[in-house]
């Protein structure tokens, strides 16, 4: 059964992915499956490769700048701006600005354990470090293709 959530800065789960920090608002499993929402800060040069969700996302930014590519379209957006991509949509963004936040929700809930498993808990509220090389994509899509994610990959250099 869901369970009503408050939380204040800095609690819940927190992970480092991909260079960034995502912060578990609301779990999938507190909210009975519906949904999940996470606040992420990241920093420019980092981002997801371009991928698809079996669920809707809805994203709002909360400070920064981000350029959102959605299929073949690419549109900016700075504070107050707001995303929808229906299940299935092939989306990623980068951050414009030396730091985005972002609150998105995902419907229905349930990704949160994506991230748990490809990220490492955040030692600090913070964006982490800069990685020492690059993420290994083959093995995000592996993963991501047991939530229902499909990774684009772009070729190897």
């Amino acid at each position: 059964m869901a369970k009503t959530v408050v939380r204040e800065q800095g609690e819940g789960d927190a992970y480092w992915v991909l260079g960034g920090l995502y912060e578990v608002r609301v779990a999938g499993d507190e909210a009975n499956g519906e949904m999940t929402i996470m606040e992420l800060t990241v920093p420019a040069g980092m981002g997801p490769p371009p991928h698809t969700h079996p669920g809707a996302e809805a994203l709002r930014v909360l400070e920064g700048r981000v350029r959102v590519h959605i299929n073949d379209e690419t549109v900016e957006g700075g504070p107050g701006a707001f995303f929808y991509f229906p299940a299935g949509t092939l989306e990623t963004y980068e951050p414009v600005t030396d730091t985005v936040r972002i609150m998105t929700t995902y419907l229905p809930g349930g990704i949160d354990r994506f991230f748990a498993e490809i990220g490492e808990p955040a030692q600090t509220r913070e964006v982490p470090p800069p990685p020492d090389s690059p993420p290994d994509l083959e093995w995000l899509a592996a993963v991501g293709e047991r939530y229902g994610m499909q990774f684009q990959i772009p070729p190897q250099r």
